[in-house]
């Protein structure tokens, strides 16, 4: 990365929440055309850092730039070049998949026509071109994670920010999605991508970057991680460096009570 300025840099970034350290001191750089797989175990701190990123969570300390700019400034243009799916989304129920797709583009800066006919392409790709003009309350789960995912999309933004995006999506779709990544980062686009789903982040990170108890405990490639583990799937790496190897024997309890062979 000699020569590349950093599109996102982080400086001991700590963030607290009552006593308690959400975030203990993370350091980052992420470069250009980079696809970061950002994961760690529940509270580690992966959702805190990116609505810090996105200018959602403030009172931190510690130096945040994204494209230079820090998300507590004044200046929030470096925003219209930002995409987000959050894990858990707000979605405007009462109206048409062209309604809503449309209003976020115009929020975005695109004009109502360019909105609409990217809109409306995306959502052919993604087969789902006959329920353009219907309601969002009528979609699926699966059907309202790709208008989300099209919504961050829309406007061709730097960076993309993913938490849990393929959930509920059916198997064409994720391989669509999975190519679409690739190629979104081969034409230089940073994708900040979370997920429980350790055999995706395997396969689609050129970095990972493990969290844990609000630090990086691991960043590198995952054939990077492996060496240094010396283990093979990047969930056994996960579980080394988290310390959480019970999870056969908690299965095995789990499934006896379940069987009524055990009790608490």
């Amino acid at each position: 990365m000699n020569n590349v300025m950093p599109i996102i840099t982080i400086r001991d970034l700590r963030k607290r929440y009552g006593d308690r350290f959400v975030l203990n001191g993370i350091d980052l750089d992420v470069y250009p055309g980079q696809i970061i797989g950002y994961i760690g175990p529940n509270g580690a701190g992966k959702s805190t850092t990116v609505k810090i990123m996105l200018g959602l969570v403030g009172d931190f300390t510690g130096e945040v730039r994204i494209m230079g700019q820090s998300p507590d400034g004044e200046d929030v243009e470096y925003k219209r070049k930002i995409g987000y799916v959050p894990e858990i989304a707000e979605i405007y129920d009462t109206l048409t998949a062209r309604e809503y797709l449309t209003f976020i583009g115009e929020l975005y800066g695109l004009s109502t026509d360019d909105a609409e006919s990217k809109a409306q392409g995306l959502m052919n790709r993604f087969g789902m071109g006959r329920v353009f003009d219907h309601r969002i309350a009528s979609f699926s789960k699966g059907m309202r994670q790709k208008v989300l995912i099209i919504s961050s999309l829309l406007h061709n933004p730097d960076i993309l920010f993913l938490d849990e995006p393929l959930s509920g999506l059916d198997a064409n779709s994720v391989m669509v999605v999975k190519e679409v990544l690739a190629l979104l980062a081969a034409s230089g686009k940073t994708i900040f991508y979370s997920s429980h789903m350790m055999d995706v982040v395997e396969k689609i990170s050129n970095r990972i970057i493990l969290l844990d108890d609000g630090r990086v405990v691991a960043d590198g490639s995952f054939a990077e991680l492996q060496e240094k583990s010396q283990e093979g799937s990047l969930e056994q790496i996960f579980n080394q460096l988290t310390g959480f190897n019970e999870h056969k024997q908690i299965a095995e309890q789990f499934v006896a009570i379940v069987r009524g062979e055990a009790h608490d």
